[in-house]
């Protein structure tokens, strides 16, 4: 008894409106994601400008600003630290941060639309205003101390100071 290659060949049925079909979905999905964009407004446009949780954001002004802004917060304790949980100050690095800010809007001077232009202002004043609070509140923390122990400590603004808000 042998078997004809014909006997064991598989039955296939092919579909031949899969493709119509599968690009009908595919612009249907487009729509509805099109659709959504629009009634969230700018919610759903920074969510989807962020790439999602755990996507790369794209690299534009927006983000690198974004990104050196984090930098500064985070070395003058706003945002704790993930490793600890604790919110820890260095002043030089938060200086440092906001100075590559001012290098950044120095040197696209006149190249910013109005919106790049107002984020990076704000951004600037904003940290340049807590950055102000928060050397006042070390330099206080440094003259008791200083006071306390009677021994001169080193200042923030000196280079090396490490301040726990």
């Amino acid at each position: 008894m042998s078997e004809t290659p014909e006997n064991n060949a598989p039955d296939l049925q092919i579909d031949s409106d899969w493709k119509a079909e599968a690009q009908a979905e595919k612009d249907r999905l487009a729509a509805e994601e099109k659709a959504k964009a629009e009634q969230g407004g700018d919610a759903a446009g920074a969510a989807g400008a962020a790439g999602g949780p755990g996507k790369i954001p794209p690299a534009d002004f927006r983000t690198l600003v974004s990104e050196i802004v984090t930098q500064a917060m985070f070395a003058m304790g706003m945002i704790p630290d993930p490793n600890t949980g604790q919110r820890v100050a260095i002043i030089d690095l938060a200086k440092y941060q906001i100075d590559m800010l001012g290098v950044l809007q120095t040197k696209t001077e006149g190249n910013l639309d109005e919106e790049e232009k107002k984020l990076l202002e704000q951004a600037l004043y904003e940290l340049r205003m807590h950055f102000v609070a928060l050397s006042q509140e070390a330099m206080k923390q440094a003259a008791s101390e200083s006071g306390a122990d009677g021994n001169a400590t080193e200042s923030p603004e000196a280079g090396g100071g490490i301040v726990t808000p």
